[in-house]
């Protein structure tokens, strides 16, 4: 559970992304739907530098080979395209089509962030409808950080979303949105890919892989098989989980008992 304090953070940041998100749909954004385009929030995050939100690596070199453990976290909104697809009669909401999808994932987007900063996280990137986040994973704090990306999922499907419905309703007589996240847990390389001039720090592996495949559920959490076995076990634990497999990726739904 977030706290009231992390409550009232959450609810300024929405509101102050709201509000800018008005600000610029007025000053021309609205343009975008007489041209149809789509909004891409991941071509708004792209890094122009070195400087890398990798957790443990500030600074990422093009000449070092790093390897690091990592728990991926992936969030995703659930039928993102549906909501640009399909019209909201003018009697049930004040907004439609590309305009909602731009407000909700204005008030999203930065409100999971913070919400996996309060955990120990950090957003590396911006998937359009939803966030790739990372938790390092040092040996000798392994359970700590088990349970910070388990706690900050299940505060992001109940917490903070929501205070987000809460505000796009207020504002716009919007319908809830779902999210569905996913956590894995593998080795990383964490290099550099792109042009000279314009690379982004990049954590490869097979844990964003598996998170962004597990993602799909609605608000719930799963968890694959490797950050399962390391799961830490306790007499009376409060969890359980339920096997969950996506195509050929084998999870697992985290449940309280």
């Amino acid at each position: 559970m977030l706290t009231r304090d992390q409550k009232e953070e959450i609810r300024s940041i929405v509101i102050q992304s709201l509000n800018k998100a008005e600000k610029h749909w007025e000053n021309g954004g609205y343009q975008l739907s007489r041209e149809h385009a789509a909004f891409n929030e991941a071509a708004l995050s792209k890094a122009e530098s070195e400087l890398s939100k990798i957790p443990g690596h500030p600074k990422v070199q093009d000449t070092d080979t790093v390897i690091d453990e990592f728990i991926a976290l992936v969030a995703d909104m659930r039928g993102s395209s549906k909501h640009l697809m399909c019209a909201i009669s003018e009697k049930k909401s004040k907004v439609t089509g590309l305009q909602r999808v731009y407000y909700e994932t204005s008030a999203l987007l930065p409100a999971i962030a913070q919400t996996i900063k309060y955990k120990g996280g950090n957003v590396t990137e911006y998937l359009g409808d939803g966030v790739l986040a990372l938790f390092k994973v040092s040996s000798d704090k392994k359970s700590d950080t088990i349970y910070s990306s388990y706690n900050a999922a299940k505060n992001i499907i109940s917490d903070t979303r929501e205070i987000v419905n809460q505000e796009l309703y207020q504002r716009y007589s919007l319908p809830v949105i779902n999210l569905g996240v996913g956590l894995s847990l593998s080795k990383t390389l964490v290099s550099l890919v792109g042009l000279e001039g314009e690379k982004h720090p990049k954590a490869f592996g097979e844990c964003v892989f598996r998170a962004t495949k597990l993602s799909i559920g609605t608000n719930v959490v799963i968890t694959d098989e490797f950050l399962r076995r390391m799961w830490p076990s306790s007499d009376g634990g409060r969890l359980k989980f339920k096997e969950k497999s996506v195509n050929t990726v084998k999870g697992f739904l985290i449940e309280d008992k």
